[in-house]
């Protein structure tokens, strides 16, 4: 069925659009309106910010549906009430349902096309909420946000997090261009949370928000100080009540998401009714659970880390979040790769001199960097390089060559999520 609803797979396809989107979910029942919803948007942070407001609303005692993309390991990942996963048996029932209706539709000439299999999973977790009775869903955005599968809700929040160069071949060459796809979540007289940020993107959403009266609400009170130095530990106030934030996801960069997460649950306490609490939020918070994102831990004698890095800013997050995690005077790898529709010098300008070595390792997608300009990539930067035939070797040789060090693994989902299944599954000897 997979192959069925990926018309010519590997070949270039447009997208739905959401006309098409809600002919499919109209046939569905149109279960979109069944749920009240926050829609997330961003370049980076979003699926961060999604994960923690979710959190928050699950430790208020709410019925919560939390839909992100893409997944790490499974694809049921991507869709969740409270802290359980969507069922194997809940996922094939409800993604044959959508897809025969799809195939019905494109029959009788509803539509001229089959949906994506992104559409398809978006289509099919709001059924499961409907389904679910769930009192609130938290929607991260695909790539854009006008044009995106879940931007057919009308949700009482938009979020939006922080925007940068990505997606240029489909959102635009320009900040201005991709902040205006983005931005396209905006309803008109509804609520925008967002932080402060490049003057370009800044401007672009204030004149957009302004055109369509928009509430904009600015979460950095929800900041901990300039001269914090304490990590992901700190005080806010909701309120006029203390809140202690403890994030268990690394790096500063973290503060600017449990922020935004924070005004959204703010806000829909008071402008919405819902029962959040500021020990709720800060309980929220302590709970949330988004591996793949600077994510440590110890297996065979070497520190790992883990992070899908897969863009410049997301780079430059990762880069600020290692300080301090690799050990002078220890042995120091890079396991990488990505795909070809990223920047990959710029990414290895940025993340590659912090390393001894760096393993290429080979990922499971038609979209992939070939390795040979991977170790373009690495004789340019002067750092010395191997490349591999599978993931499993790269941890592996890395496993051997970093005894007492860390070992970093970063570029692509991809690679994180592979290697982390194998970590994890005690399947690397």
């Amino acid at each position: 069925m997979t192959q069925e609803l990926q018309a010519n797979p590997g070949q270039p396809r447009r997208k739905f659009s959401l006309d098409e989107f809600r002919a499919l979910l109209a046939a569905l029942g149109d279960p979109q309106n069944r749920f009240p919803s926050v829609l997330v948007a961003g370049t980076n942070g979003k699926g961060s910010t999604a994960c923690t407001l979710a959190s928050i609303a699950n430790a208020s005692g709410l019925r919560v549906g939390l839909y992100t993309s893409p997944h790490l390991e499974r694809v049921n990942e991507r869709i969740r009430v409270g802290e359980a996963e969507i069922g194997d048996d809940d996922f094939g029932t409800l993604f044959f349902r959508v897809g025969e209706t799809a195939k019905k539709l494109l029959q009788k000439g509803v539509l001229p096309q089959l949906p994506s299999f992104f559409e398809v999973l978006t289509a099919q977790a709001m059924l499961y909420f409907a389904e679910q009775k769930v009192e609130l869903a938290v929607l991260e955005v695909g790539m854009g946000g006008r044009l995106d599968a879940t931007n057919v809700v009308e949700p009482m929040i938009s979020v939006i997090t922080d925007i940068s160069l990505d997606h240029t071949e489909w959102l635009g060459s320009t900040l201005a261009a991709i902040t205006r796809e983005k931005a396209g979540i905006l309803r008109p007289r509804g609520t925008l949370i967002s932080l402060p940020q490049n003057l370009e993107v800044q401007r672009t959403l204030d004149e957009i928000a302004g055109e369509l009266g928009v509430k904009a609400i600015n979460a950095v009170e929800y900041l901990p100080p300039v001269s914090h130095q304490d990590g992901n530990f700190y005080s806010v106030e909701v309120n006029g009540i203390g809140v202690e934030v403890g994030s268990p996801l690394h790096g500063a960069h973290q503060q600017r998401n449990v922020a935004l997460a924070i005004s959204a649950s703010v806000e829909l306490a008071t402008a919405h009714g819902f029962p959040i609490s500021a020990a709720a939020i800060s309980e929220g918070i302590r709970k949330t659970c988004w591996p793949g994102r600077l994510e440590r831990f110890e297996s065979g004698g070497v520190e790992w880390i883990l992070d899908v890095a897969h863009n410049p800013a997301g780079a430059e997050a990762l880069h600020s979040g290692l300080a301090g995690f690799l050990g002078e005077g220890k042995p120091r790898l890079l396991i990488f790769s990505c795909l070809r529709d990223k920047p990959l010098m710029e990414l290895a300008r940025i993340i590659f001199p912090l390393f001894d070595e760096v393993i290429f390792a080979p990922i499971h997608s038609a979209r992939a960097t070939a390795m040979e300009d991977l170790e373009a990539a690495g004789r340019a930067t002067g750092k010395p390089a191997r490349s591999v035939e599978s993931v499993r070797e790269a941890l592996q040789w890395a496993t051997d060559r970093a005894q007492g060090g860390a070992v970093v693994v970063s570029g692509s989902v991809y690679l994180v999520g592979e290697a982390r299944s194998l970590l994890l599954g005690g399947r690397v000897v």
